[in-house]
């Protein structure tokens, strides 16, 4: 039966050992270097992107096989050809699919009709690529992720969604500090608060920065204006302006804590630059983290079929 990596739920009972692979390819990557002998990885990107294709293709490459960049300006799909009629071709000539959409139901109605993997490089709903790549950041630094606190500072959006529920799948206990009207998807929390219940970690939405973030191991943010959400920009800077991640956050939590930003980042607005350039900041670390971890991800679902 063909896997695939929709939504980060699709590693409910296996997330921790991939983030445990990730981290054993990166240090050990001769190991690994004729993995995908020969295979292809097509990806389709409908949005822009810095890491998400950088990584996926060197991934691909060290690890023997070769990558395709898809634009559906190229693509049939963009003259309107049918997600459906495309999954059923690209099955014909590729080993997996990554697929970079506006809207998550593209990226599930792909998955159905595909006949290999099919990985979510990013869409509206979850980003679950990055979380295992942040996740195993934290894990470098902490060795151990169940009961860390993990505080997400900014807009309730794709990259909170999956850090939410993988960070309840392990245990952690996870806030989102996120303005009112900006709040994650309630069937978000839900289903991440009762994967909490499951692991022993908790899932709290927390209003006030500084409340949110005492006592945190790792404070994590991203960008106030998603791509997409450009229209918005105005009223998303008022709304997020007292959600910047500064010195003032940082002081409360933890001696030890980690900054993590997905990137890219807007220096002077969510973040400022003593704090992804100071002592505290892994984002480097997590930039880097995103090959490995796509690495980990394509090994796994291309050789458990």
């Amino acid at each position: 039966m063909v896997r695939h990596l929709v939504s980060i739920m699709d590693m409910k009972n296996c997330l921790e050992e991939i983030i445990d692979f990730a981290i054993d390819i990166k240090t050990n990557p001769s190991k690994y270097k004729d993995s995908m002998d020969s295979c292809s990885l097509g990806m389709i990107f409908e949005k822009s992107s810095t890491r998400t294709r950088v990584s996926f293709e060197v991934a691909m490459t060290q690890l023997g096989g070769h990558a395709l960049f898809l634009s559906p300006k190229d693509l049939q799909i963009g003259r309107g050809e049918t997600i459906a009629d495309t999954a059923r071709v690209l099955s014909r000539y590729l080993d997996c699919i990554m697929y970079r959409a506006f809207d998550y139901k593209n990226v599930e109605e792909l998955a159905l009709h595909s006949e290999i993997p099919v990985i979510n490089g990013l869409d509206n709903r979850e980003h679950p690529c990055q979380i295992v790549a942040d996740l195993m950041t934290v894990k470098e630094r902490f060795t151990n992720l169940k009961g860390l606190k993990m505080v997400y500072v900014g807009d309730g959006n794709n990259v909170c969604h999956s850090l939410l529920l993988g960070g309840a799948m392990q245990g952690m206990n996870v806030v989102a500090n996120c303005p009112k009207n900006y709040h994650p998807w309630k069937e978000i929390v839900d289903k991440a608060t009762m994967l909490a219940e499951e692991t022993g970690g908790s899932v709290k939405i927390i209003e006030d920065p500084l409340e949110a973030c005492i006592d945190a191991d790792v404070i994590y943010t991203d960008v106030w204006v998603s791509m997409g959400d450009e229209k918005e920009e105005e009223e998303r800077e008022a709304a997020f302006m007292k959600y910047q991640v500064n010195e003032k956050l940082v002081e409360v939590a933890s001696n030890d804590c980690i900054v993590l930003h997905c990137l890219p980042a807007h220096r002077g607005m969510e973040i400022t630059d003593e704090v992804i350039d100071g002592k505290h900041s892994a984002a480097w670390d997590q930039a880097e983290n995103r090959m490995h971890a796509q690495k980990a991800i394509i090994l796994d679902l291309y050789k458990n079929e």
